[in-house]
């Protein structure tokens, strides 16, 4: 059994995309708009046996293509046999009716089976909903060999998701609840209906099998009355008012079609005397194909048998019916002529967080539902506003359950209503971003006498002071106890840094809600106990005890004045009227991978560029003062929008060190800097300003439809208002960061030239604060470029120039000279590893930069630019220098080697130099292993340390050689005034750390704080220092 890290819906795509049970999935974007898809997509290329993707668009004769792949003569799919996935919306799928009557016959190698996560985007806030009513029509048009199977509970629709591959003789339609329970989390799932393998089931054996039917029944076995509907959300929240009523009972649809009417007569009690049936509609007007089934069940000419009446359900009620269980509720009774019941009292533990989704707190629900998740059945679902404030909205539901009986496995959407006519059912309100309470309703969702945590800056005067008057009220009629605490301030002064502030605020917060939920069993050192249970594994470097302390002193609890009118002032609002009520209208999808799609775009116009060329007197930037009397001017042509002083070098060397059937490409370059004035210092950094691949620059120009040739000016980057231009293959190719990675801001640059109304929702979204888990998937995950961006979304194509500006320049890489400029004269060497990757699809991506340098010609021309760098050789030669490098951090360490021995070479006295390299394999990565050997025998080296981790069984790493040696490094550190440097990745720095103190303590009578302070001092000095990445 899993318990529920991950929601259903992410079990229902995983197993709809493995090629053991389809042949290709097709993705429409209306699926992604909701939220349904995108992992699919992530995982093709990254997750071996996923199933290849095809992304289409929802539009006229959607299922066409579909058709086509199936149907005999037209497609190779057909011919050697495929079982195809599509995934689509409701209102997809009625798009798609017309095309799906030409369907092939299904069978076990050929069929179709379309996923439907049912959520549909309704009204004018876009509202998301679970309504059917795009459907209305559509169920009597699709043909009889498809099969519709419909879901609500999140382990039914992962059972009937696997049902749907093993009916092999029917294509195969499956609705289930994305708008609420597929998507919560915290669910156990059971493991994967078993069926057997070889057969071609029909829909009653494979229901038969599975231990699911047609029908279910659930209420009075002798109900006078009866509500029939289709599975889903209403369905189980139907379920949950029957077992609480005489006299009542509910028939759910699980299988539409085919529809089985001697199964449905079986199920409905011989005691009925009406049926009451549930029709998603669009409108009034409309009659739903529910009540022409039921009524062509039941209906008998030769008696007077029940009455059945049908109630239309438009998007509307659907909508008022989900948001407010009550009402519901009271429509039901209504029609089995009861009086409306009181609220259930029931057991369950009601939790509702408000906040914003870029807050550093929005990781904090989780946390909560992690810490009950271990004892009890808890579920978790967070929803998106994104319209009714600037930034979105984040209302997260959680339900603390003692059973998981049907009362308790309603839908969170209902359990927790967040209506606009909401009398309280939160037993607990957390409010993690305290403007919201300036924009919108939301203690009105706090039930009488519950706490309310407000994460806050404000004093308790200015919170009250932000309240209208009638809440301020209905704080008092409810007998609210309203409590803040300053996270952020508090964070502050216990963090040590950004990363570690964010921490200690869901910490800080975390504590002040389990002291409010535990109430008077509450105590310091329990919650202090729960807390570190809880984030220890996350947080292991965090002081818990620290922050649980601050948290305890800090919380505060607001105290309402005795007349609440004496709260307000001038400022103050005078009612709530203005505020407005949480709509849900946007899904993400809360994974690693998860995102959001939709799509847009909007064709702009570029500027005229050929009088910048046609007139280069007038702007050709004019030279410095200085110029005249420099041996080698700035040329203004080369590089003009780079601001650095650059410099144009010819490449002598491109050598690979290490072994051609090895998988790194670790290689020297040297270039040739005569006559360019080219200086630099030992340990200086040189950077390269590196080209664009030119075969997928002209790639990109043809697919955009721009001419390479054509003439584009551009703005120079020092804001002076100078222009340049060049061609559009030279602007792409030597200056713009086509294929590097868009920040999230181009995403919303982008957006208004989009002309596809998708499109730009799309960009509009992924550029949003909500976007960011799809913004951080695409750019960490994915690694899309500017050039694949828009791509995605083809509408939007600004015009080149503008499109230029849009994306900026390509940034100089740099990278550690590898030589002392007095050794080797007009010479700069370089060390340089490729860097390469996969990405989840299975794209091959490069480093920019390390492509370009790794393709170098001899001969071939590269401007350059040298910065300035923290690794300087000591004022003193005499001073003991102890380098510490890994892998292509060795650079800067040759440039120290060749100049000292060059010292030694003329005599100069030189300190002792150690040297320590750690790299996986000698024999592929002891990289200038001969100059260094050659090093150790002339005594340039006093000792060196090399660690190849992977030539033992044992790993052995550089910290593991200065453990070794760590008498003689704590003394050249403390006594002789020595130098410690460290070049390379990040990982080691704090072994290396720990090296060093350990050595300090062990050896110059340090203490392990006294032995930190000292390397703290060294880094003031210079002596300890750090260049890594």
């Amino acid at each position: 059994m899993a318990i529920g890290i991950i929601s259903a819906s992410d079990v229902i795509e995983f197993i709809a995309s493995r090629s053991s049970t389809s042949s290709s999935v097709y993705v429409y974007d209306v699926a992604e708009q909701v939220g349904f898809g995108t992992l699919t997509k992530s995982w093709q290329g990254s997750i071996q046996d996923t199933a290849p993707v095809v992304s289409l668009q929802t539009r006229a004769g959607a299922g066409l293509s579909l058709v086509g792949r199936l149907s005999a003569g037209t497609s190779q799919d057909a011919a050697r046999g495929a079982v195809l996935t599509a995934y689509t919306t409701p209102a997809g799928l009625a798009a798609m009716t017309q095309s799906l009557s030409y369907l092939p016959p299904p069978s076990a190698a050929s069929r179709l089976i379309i996923q439907v996560p049912t959520v549909t985007s309704v009204g004018e806030a876009f509202a998301l909903s679970p309504t059917l009513a795009s459907l209305a029509n559509a169920f009597t048009l699709l043909p009889e060999n498809i099969v519709i199977l419909l879901s609500a509970s999140p382990q039914e629709s992962i059972d009937l998701t696997t049902l749907s591959y093993k009916l092999t003789s029917s294509h195969v339609i499956h609705l289930f609840d994305h708008h609420s329970s597929t998507r919560e989390v915290g669910h156990a799932f059971s493991a994967p209906l078993p069926f057997k393998e070889g057969r071609n089931s029909t829909v009653s054996e494979a229901l038969q099998w599975s231990g699911y039917s047609f029908f279910d029944y659930a209420g009075d076995e002798h109900a006078h009355t009866v509500i029939v509907l289709l599975n889903g959300p209403l369905a189980l929240m139907a379920k949950a008012l029957v077992g609480r009523v005489d006299g009542l009972g509910v028939v759910v649809v699980r299988v539409l079609r085919p529809w089985d009417e001697a199964a449905f007569r079986n199920v409905v009690p011989e005691s009925v005397k009406e049926v009451h049936v549930f029709d998603d509609v669009p409108n009034e007007a409309t009659q739903g194909s529910l009540y022409v089934d039921v009524f062509g069940s039941l209906y008998d000419p030769s008696s007077p048998g029940v009455i059945i009446r049908a109630h239309r359900v438009t998007p509307e009620k659907t909508q008022k019916y989900i948001s407010q269980r009550q009402v519901f509720w009271d429509a039901v009774l209504q029609l089995a002529h009861k009086v409306p019941l009181l609220p259930a009292l029931d057991s369950s533990k009601r939790l509702l967080f408000f906040g914003t989704p870029a807050s550093p707190l929005a990781p904090l629900p989780s946390i909560v539902k992690d810490t009950f998740a271990r004892t009890m059945p808890t579920r978790l679902l967070t929803d998106h506003d994104v319209f009714s404030k600037p930034g979105g909205v984040s209302a997260s539901r959680i339900v603390l359950s003692q059973s998981a009986d049907a009362a308790d496995q309603a839908p969170l959407c209902s359990t927790i209503s967040l209506g606009s006519s909401d009398s309280g059912e939160a037993d607990f309100l957390g409010i993690l971003d305290a403007s919201l309470l300036k924009s919108h309703s939301l203690l009105k969702h706090a039930k009488p006498g519950s706490a309310v945590l407000v994460v806050t800056p404000w004093s308790s005067a200015e919170l009250l002071s932000n309240l209208p008057s009638d809440v301020l009220a209905l704080i008092s009629d409810r007998k609210l106890r309203i409590y803040t605490i300053d996270a952020k301030t508090c964070a502050s002064d216990l963090a040590g840094g950004p990363v570690d502030q964010d921490a200690v605020q869901n910490i800080l917060v975390y504590v002040s809600f389990l002291r409010l939920y535990l109430g008077k069993a509450a105590t310091e050192p329990l919650v202090r106990k729960l807390v570190t249970s809880t984030t220890q594994e996350a947080f292991h470097t965090l002081d818990l005890t620290k922050i649980t302390a601050r948290a305890w002193v800090s919380l505060s609890e607001v105290e309402l004045p005795a007349n609440v009118s004496s709260a307000e002032d001038d400022a103050q609002p005078k009612t709530s009227a203005d505020l407005k009520d949480f709509e849900f209208n946007a899904i993400a999808v809360e994974t690693e991978d998860g995102e959001t799609t939709v799509n847009g775009a909007r064709l702009g116009s570029w500027h005229d560029a050929a009088k910048h060329l046609l007139f280069p007197s007038v702007f050709t930037p004019p030279l410095g003062p200085s110029a005249e009397t420099e041996e080698y001017p700035q040329n203004p042509a080369l590089r003009p929008e780079v601001p650095e002083r650059t410099f144009l070098v010819t490449c002598t060397v491109n050598r690979r060190l290490t072994p051609i059937e090895y998988n790194r490409n670790v290689f020297h370059l040297e270039f040739d800097t005569t006559g360019t004035g080219l200086k630099y210092a030992i340990g200086e950094a040189l950077g390269v300003h590196g080209w664009n691949d030119e075969r997928e620059v002209l790639d990109f120009c043809a697919w955009y439809g721009v001419d390479p040739n054509r003439l584009v000016t551009i703005p120079v980057l020092s804001g002076d208002g100078r222009m340049h231009t060049r061609t559009t293959l030279q602007a792409l190719q030597q200056q713009i960061d086509l294929f590097g990675r868009p920040p999230k801001s181009f995403y919303t640059d982008l957006a208004p030239y989009a002309t596809n109304a998708t499109d730009k929702y799309a960009l509009q979204f992924i550029g949003s604060p909500e976007g960011s888990s799809t913004f951080k998937k695409f750019a960490e995950k994915d690694t899309v470029t500017f050039a694949e961006v828009l791509q995605r979304y083809p509408s939007a194509k600004p015009g080149i120039e503008t499109l230029c500006e849009m994306i900026g320049d390509i940034k100089p890489r740099h990278y550690s000279i590898a030589s002392a400029q007095s050794v080797v004269g007009d010479r700069v060497d370089l060390l340089v590893v490729t860097v390469d990757w996969l990405t989840p699809g299975g794209s091959p991506r490069y480093g920019q930069c390390t492509r370009y340098l790794a393709d170098l010609k001899i001969g071939q021309k590269v401007t350059v630019s040298v910065r300035p760098s923290v690794m300087k050789l000591p004022p003193d030669h005499k001073q003991p220098i102890i380098m510490a490098g890994l892998g292509t951090g060795a650079a800067p360490f040759r440039a120290f080697l060749q100049y000292r021995a060059q010292l030694a070479q003329q005599g100069v006295a030189v300190g002792p130099t150690y040297y320590y390299f750690g790299a996986r394999y000698q024999a592929s990565e002891y990289l200038y292993g001969e100059e260094i050997e050659a090093f150790i025998l002339d005594g340039t080296i006093t000792k060196a340390g090399l660690a190849f981790s992977r030539d033992s069984a044992k790993k052995v790493y550089i910290q593991h050689l200065m453990l070794q040696d760590a008498q003689m490094l704590a003394g050249k550190l403390k006594n002789e005034e020595g130098v410690f440097y460290l070049c390379g990745p990040t990982w080691p720095v704090p072994d290396v750390y720990e090296a060093l103190v350990g050595a300090l303590v062990k050896h110059e009578g340090h203490t392990p704080e006294t032995a930190g302070a000292f390397l703290e001092g060294l880094k003031e000095e210079e002596r300890y220092v750090l260049e890594v990445y």
